[in-house]
């Protein structure tokens, strides 16, 4: 028996098990047919002999074009409708292969439209408000034998604005490993462009099978 299997791809997180087998139950079409009277001798699983009928299985799936069978990985299709959406929503959360490098792509189309990147690890970064957009103190490591000292720098985001060049279209800031940010420093990142119209915010949230990406305010329910 021809085993059959539709592959359809979606964000994670935002429909349950059930009702993805509901989907891919819908969308795949399976026409299993007899095709001849052959008997073959399967062994089974206490050691005795069984007759199973050969069958040939048509698969059809519904979904699918003409990125799947000529490289769509390294073609990108959707990258216009990434620079789309990146313009409608300005926050972004993004899903990676855990393989790493395809985001690469995507941010060098955001490069070719005139945008410069701030990039940041969630992790250290402390609170998302008092870094990007505030006067923060930071203490140097001090090996428990210097005095402990504060030195001050100025917000990250409105000191990169400022630096920015005149022809430049805005300032993606792109936060790597975000899935360890809180809801709240989350909605405060989904918030970025409102208090700074020319910022674009970029988080990555987790890891799924192919490069995917929801507006972050979706994320986090605002």
């Amino acid at each position: 028996m021809a085993a059959a299997a539709c592959l359809n791809y979606v964000a994670p997180g935002t429909l349950n098990l059930r009702l993805k087998q509901q989907e891919l139950r819908q969308k795949c079409l399976i026409d299993i047919t007899m095709m001849g009277k052959r008997n073959m001798m399967t062994i089974g699983l206490k050691g005795g002999y069984g007759k199973a009928k050969r069958r040939i299985g048509m698969v059809r799936c519904s979904g699918r074009g003409i990125g799947d069978f000529i490289g769509g990985d390294l073609l990108k299709f959707d990258l216009g409708r990434w620079l789309s959406d990146v313009e409608e929503h300005k926050a972004i959360a993004i899903y990676t292969p855990h393989e790493g490098g395809y985001e690469g792509r995507y941010l060098n189309r955001l490069r070719y439209q005139g945008y410069y990147f701030l990039d940041l690890s969630a992790r250290g970064l402390g609170d998302p408000e008092t870094t990007l957009t505030k006067i923060h103190p930071v203490c140097p490591a001090h090996l428990g034998k210097q005095p402990i000292v504060r030195w001050y720098f100025p917000p990250e985001v409105d000191y990169r604005l400022a630096a920015l060049p005149p022809d430049a279209k805005g300032l993606v800031v792109w936060i790597i490993e975000a899935k360890v940010l809180s809801k709240s420093e989350l909605q405060f990142l989904a918030l970025l462009p409102t208090l700074r119209p020319r910022v674009r915010v970029i988080a990555e949230c987790g890891n799924w099978r192919k490069f995917v990406w929801k507006p972050l305010k979706e994320i986090v329910e605002l």
